[in-house]
C-alpha cells in the first residue's frame, strides 16, 4: 500500500485526537471560494427555479459561517442538522467547515428518542432543523440541545437564512482534523458515530475523480438524502471541487428525475436501487432525452443482473456503475470499469487508487482467489473509527484493516463480488446459505419486482429461508409458484420455504433493505 495510510489515532472522542504536522487552510469553502473568484457567474447549484452561480454559493456559505460564529460555535463544536435536501444543508455542511466546527447531519426519518441519544452520544453544540419536524424538536429538548428551526421555505434560499451575518476567515485545519461524524443506519445494531477527517474526504475525492474520468463541465444529479454519503459524497461535492454543477431536488421522484435528465443535461447520478427501479418503471421514460447521462452509480446492494440489463436498454449511451463502499470508508470503494460489465457481471468492480480490497478469514489471514470470507479495507480514504468508542473501534480492525462485516469474494483479476452480510446469512440444517443466492433468482422471476430473503427460527432445521416481495403493478404470485420456479434454479435446501408479500420493502437511505426489521417482525433466527 502507499505510504501516505495514516496512522488511526487512539483518541478518537474530540477532533484531532492525532499528533498535529501542520495546519493549513483546507476548510471545505476553499474551493468554493477558488471558483467564486474566477468564475463567479458559473452554474453551481440548481435548486427548483433557484439558480446559483459560484459567487452567490460563496456569499452564502460564508454568511452562514458567521451566523455559526455568533452561535459561539467554533473549532471542536459539534454542529447537528436533521435537514431534508435544500441548499441550507450545503449552506451548514460548509459553514461548518469554515468554522472548524464538526458536522453532523442527521437522518430527519429517525424517531425523537434515535435523535436524542446521537446529540447526547456526539455531545453536539447546537441542532438546525427543518421546522416541520417535530421529532427533531422533542429530541433537542430531550438532550438539552440548543435548537434552531428553520422555515423548509427559508432553507430553500440561505440569503434570507443568513442575513446580516459577518463572515470569519476560514479556521486552520489538519489533515486529520474530524470534519464529520456520520452515525451508521443501525441496520444491525445501536448506531456507530464513524468519523471522517479532511485527509479521508480529499483523497476520496481525488480517487472518485480518477475513476470516473470526471471533468469540470460535470453536471450531477443530487437526489439522494444528503445525510448519507450516497448523496454527499457520490461523487457528491466534489464536483464542486472541480468546477461543475449540482442539480439538487429535495427528494427523489422518478418523474422529476427524468425531466431534470433532459431539461438541465445531467451527465451522472448516484441512485438508490428503489429509485432506479422506479425511473424504469416510469411509462413515459422512452420519451425524455437523456443523451447527456453518462453514468449513473448504483449503490446500497449487490444490482441484479436484470436490472442492469434493463437500465443498458433504457438509457443506451449511459453506463451502469455498480459499487460498493461504507460510510466508513466514505462511501465508493470499488467501482466497475467501463466496458466489463456485462463480462463481470454480477461483480462490483475493482477498487479504486488509494484503496486496497482484501479477503480474509475469522483470524484475519488473507484468502486466495475464488475463496469466500470477510472483505475488509485499507487505504487513507478509510475512516480511523468510531467517536467516543474505542472498543467498537478496536473490533472493526485487523490491524489497520476495516472489517466491513460483510461477505465476498475476489477473482483472479480482483474484481470483488459480495455474497453477504456476515449476520444476513441463513444458518439451515449446518449448511450456509447466502441470502443474495436465493435473491438472484427470486429477482428472475416476472412478478418480482423487489425481493429480500431471510432466515426464520426453526426448531428443526435452526433458520428456514424465507422470501419477502414486493410485485410489480398488477402481478400476483403464490408460495407454490415460487417454489417451483426456485427449485429449477436452487438447491433444495435454499427454496424459499414461506412467503410474504408487501407493498414495498423497508429500505436505508443508501437502498440496502432492513432484513434485521424483517426479521423482528416475522421471527427472525
Amino acid at each position: 500500500m502507499p505510504a501516505v495510510l495514516l496512522r488511526r489515532p487512539a483518541n478518537l472522542h474530540r477532533p484531532g485526537g492525532a499528533a498535529k504536522l501542520g495546519r493549513d487552510m483546507i476548510a471545505l469553502t476553499s474551493f468554493i471560494a477558488f471558483h467564486a473568484r474566477r468564475t463567479p457567474e458559473r452554474d453551481a447549484l440548481v435548486y427548483g427555479d433557484l439558480r446559483l452561480g459560484y459567487g452567490a454559493l460563496w456569499r452564502n456559505m460564508t454568511a452562514m459561517a458567521g451566523r455559526l460564529a455568533a452561535l459561539g460555535l467554533g473549532p471542536g463544536d459539534v454542529v447537528a442538522a436533521c435537514l431534508k435536501n435544500s441548499p441550507a444543508f450545503y449552506d451548514l455542511a460548509f459553514a461548518a467547515s469554515h468554522v472548524g466546527a464538526v458536522f453532523l447531519p442527521l437522518n430527519y426519518r429517525l424517531a425523537a428518542d434515535e435523535i436524542a441519544w446521537i446529540l447526547d452520544h456526539a455531545g453536539a453544540r447546537h441542532l438546525f432543523a427543518d421546522g416541520d419536524l417535530n421529532a427533531a424538536a422533542e429530541a433537542a429538548d430531550a438532550a438539552g440541545t440548543p435548537f434552531t428551526a428553520l422555515d423548509p421555505e427559508t432553507a430553500r434560499d440561505s440569503r434570507r437564512l443568513s442575513a446580516g451575518a459577518e463572515a470569519p476567515p476560514a479556521a486552520e485545519a489538519a489533515p486529520d482534523d474530524v470534519f464529520r461524524l456520520m452515525y451508521t443506519s443501525g441496520t444491525t445494531d445501536r448506531p456507530k458515530g464513524v468519523t471522517h477527517s479532511y485527509a479521508n474526504f480529499y483523497w476520496k475525492c481525488m480517487d472518485q475523480t480518477a475513476a470516473l474520468g470526471a471533468m469540470p463541465d460535470d453536471r450531477l444529479l443530487v437526489v439522494g438524502p444528503l445525510y448519507h454519503v450516497g448523496g454527499f459524497d457520490l461523487p457528491g461535492i466534489d464536483v464542486w471541487r472541480r468546477g461543475g454543477c449540482i442539480v439538487l431536488h429535495r427528494e427523489a421522484r422518478p418523474r422529476a428525475i427524468l425531466e431534470a435528465l433532459e431539461a438541465e443535461r445531467v451527465t451522472g447520478a448516484w441512485l438508490a436501487p428503489t429509485v432506479t427501479n422506479g425511473v424504469l418503471a416510469e411509462p413515459d421514460l422512452g420519451r425524455f432525452d437523456t443523451s447527456a447521462l453518462a453514468w449513473v452509480i448504483g449503490g446500497g446492494e449487490r444490482t441484479p443482473e436484470t436490472r442492469i440489463r434493463e437500465f443498458a436498454a433504457a438509457f443506451p449511451t449511459a453506463r451502469y456503475i455498480d459499487a460498493y463502499g461504507l460510510t466508513e470508508s466514505v462511501g465508493g470503494d470499488t467501482l466497475m470499469e467501463a466496458g466489463r460489465e456485462l463480462e463481470k457481471i454480477g461483480s462490483v468492480g475493482r477498487a479504486i487508487a488509494h484503496v486496497e480490497v482484501t479477503v480474509r478469514d475469522e483470524a484475519g489471514r488473507a484468502l486466495l482467489p475464488g475463496e469466500e470470507g470477510e472483505i475488509c479495507l485499507r487505504g487513507p480514504k478509510i475512516t480511523r473509527g468510531y467517536w467516543r468508542d474505542p472498543e467498537r473501534t478496536a473490533e472493526a480492525f485487523f490491524g489497520d484493516r476495516l472489517r466491513t462485516g460483510d461477505v465476498g469474494r475476489l477473482d483472479g483479476e480482483s474484481f470483488l463480488y459480495l455474497t453477504d452480510r456476515r449476520k444476513d446469512m441463513i444458518l439451515s440444517g449446518g449448511e450456509n446459505i447466502a441470502s443474495s443466492e436465493i435473491e438472484r433468482v427470486l429477482y428472475e422471476h416476472d412478478a418480482v419486482h423487489e425481493a429480500a430473503a431471510i432466515g426464520l427460527a426453526d426448531e428443526r432445521w435452526g433458520e428456514r429461508p424465507a422470501a419477502v416481495v414486493a410485485l410489480r403493478p398488477g402481478a400476483s404470485l403464490t408460495l407454490e409458484e415460487l417454489q417451483r420456479h426456485c427449485r429449477a434454479r436452487l438447491a433444495g435446501f435454499k427454496v424459499p420455504k414461506e412467503l410474504h408479500l408487501r407493498a414495498e420493502l423497508p429500505r436505508n437511505p443508501s437502498g440496502k433493505v432492513l432484513k434485521r426489521l424483517l426479521r423482528e417482525e416475522l421471527g427472525g433466527g
